[in-house]
């Protein structure tokens, strides 16, 4: 059974860091064709179209995991079969409605609150792409909660791949185009790359489907089903609508704090681009390692505190916290000494070194408080997380709107507010832990 699970874990390890690596191909690729000024205009679409997904999809993916998981071990797999059934019936009418209301007012949201009606067509191809998002996630709860974790798996990595390599040949075939062509186009490509995945996650549910027995269960009311879901997503979607909200609110804020401070538009554009699109890309793409570590190791965690081995989960939260400092403190180092020679390498830019240099020094706080963060989750503290996301999120929207504004500061103001307000996430976290674990480093 160890094995197995440490199997699987290792899979999906495997592919966070493949599906990561080609997702930061694709941003490579995309800003050598658009530019800086281009990525910039790309980074405001992503905000709006994160917070519809959260609002519909907030948690789905754990929570359908969770109860799927429960009936599955139950051997229920009548009502665990009308479980998905139900929540996507229900996901699809709510994604739908959203997504209406939100498609009928895209070119007032394009104009007056992402104020460059150049999103327009980009911001209606992802709305229609979070209709399958949303479907997608439930499906992928089904699979996690199975331990089939080789489907998503595999395709993620279809889903990106394709991605890939359908921006190449975009590129290669219109080679003069505009950004605002280029921005759309791009993404066209995140819906095809959605449908698709949704289109090969029904394929395998149907026949992971049928080659389960069936059972005599007393299936239960539909109602109740969705209830068991949603009462577990919809805390966690809270939490994520939180800090999405007030992350929408920054990023939005942005480029018209860089305009206060003197700059025009399109500098503000270019400016967003080279230090969040690209340097902070660089700096923060080795998270992926957090991210893999913790997929193994919080499932451990939470046994531990559930079976009441202090001493396991004492072990656990102290090796997840040394990883995290030590691959900061490496981040940090290599993109100090070789900022220059990252940026030219990697994005082809002789303008990133400054910027890659000054992130460098967040490297070993934020990666730290993701490690944290991520014990917090496996010790089932989501309330903590909830109000501390709140906290953290206000703070940083105020540092953001002051700092930013300053001329002398202007972009550098985005930096030190990740700085700041990671560094009080990581003391209140800390502090948390060590109220039920005493740990030692």
């Amino acid at each position: 059974m160890n094995n197995s699970f440490y199997k699987k874990s290792i899979l999906v390890i495997i592919t966070n860091i493949t599906t990561g690596i080609l997702g930061f191909m694709f941003s490579i690729i995309l800003s050598k064709k658009i530019g800086p000024e281009g990525m910039g205009l790309y980074s405001l679409v992503s905000p709006i179209s994160n917070l519809l997904f959260s609002i519909l999809s907030g948690g789905l993916l754990l929570a359908t995991s969770k109860v799927v998981a429960e009936y599955y071990a139950k051997k229920e797999l009548g009502n665990l079969h009308k479980s998905i059934k139900t929540t996507v019936i229900f996901n699809l009418i709510c994604s739908l409605i959203v997504i209406s209301i939100a498609f009928l007012f895209s070119y007032s949201i394009s104009f007056y609150l992402i104020k460059d009606i150049r999103t327009l067509t980009a911001f209606r191809f992802i709305l229609i792409s979070i209709i399958f998002m949303t479907m997608s996630n439930t499906y992928k709860g089904y699979f996690y909660g199975t331990t089939n974790v080789f489907v998503p798996a595999f395709i993620d990595v279809v889903e990106k791949v394709l991605r890939v390599l359908l921006l190449i040949i975009v590129f290669k075939y219109l080679p003069s185009i505009s950004i605002e062509s280029l921005i759309t186009i791009t993404f066209l490509l995140f819906f095809i790359g959605e449908v698709n995945s949704f289109i090969l996650l029904v394929i395998y549910y149907h026949l992971d489907k049928r080659a389960h027995p069936k059972t005599t269960e007393r299936i239960e009311d539909a109602l109740q089903l969705l209830y068991n879901v949603f009462s577990i997503s919809v805390p966690l979607m809270i939490t994520e609508l939180i800090g999405s909200s007030l992350y929408t609110v920054s990023s939005l804020m942005l480029p018209r704090r860089l305009i206060a401070s003197g700059r025009t538009y399109n500098e503000a554009l270019s400016l967003i681009g080279r230090f969040g699109s690209m340097s902070a890309q660089i700096v923060f793409f080795p998270m992926l390692i957090i991210f893999s570590v913790t997929t193994l190791l919080i499932p451990d965690l939470s046994s531990s505190i559930v079976k009441q081995d202090v001493y396991t989960a004492r072990k656990r939260i102290s090796q997840m916290i040394k990883i995290a400092i030590i691959l900061g403190i490496t981040v940090f180092l290599i993109c100090f000494t070789l900022g220059d020679e990252l940026g030219y390498l990697i994005f082809k830019r002789n303008d990133l070194g400054a910027y890659i240099r000054f992130l460098s020094f967040c490297a070993p706080v934020i990666y730290t408080s993701q490690a944290t963060r991520s014990i917090l989750n496996g010790m089932g503290k989501q309330k903590y997380i909830l109000k501390s996301t709140f906290i953290i999120s206000v703070i940083q929207t105020v540092f953001l709107y002051v700092l930013v504004g300053i001329p002398n500061i202007n972009i550098y103001g985005y930096g030190i507010t990740i700085l700041v307000t990671t560094f009080i996430g990581f003391i209140l976290n800390i502090r948390e832990i060590d109220k039920v674990i005493h740990f030692k480093l």
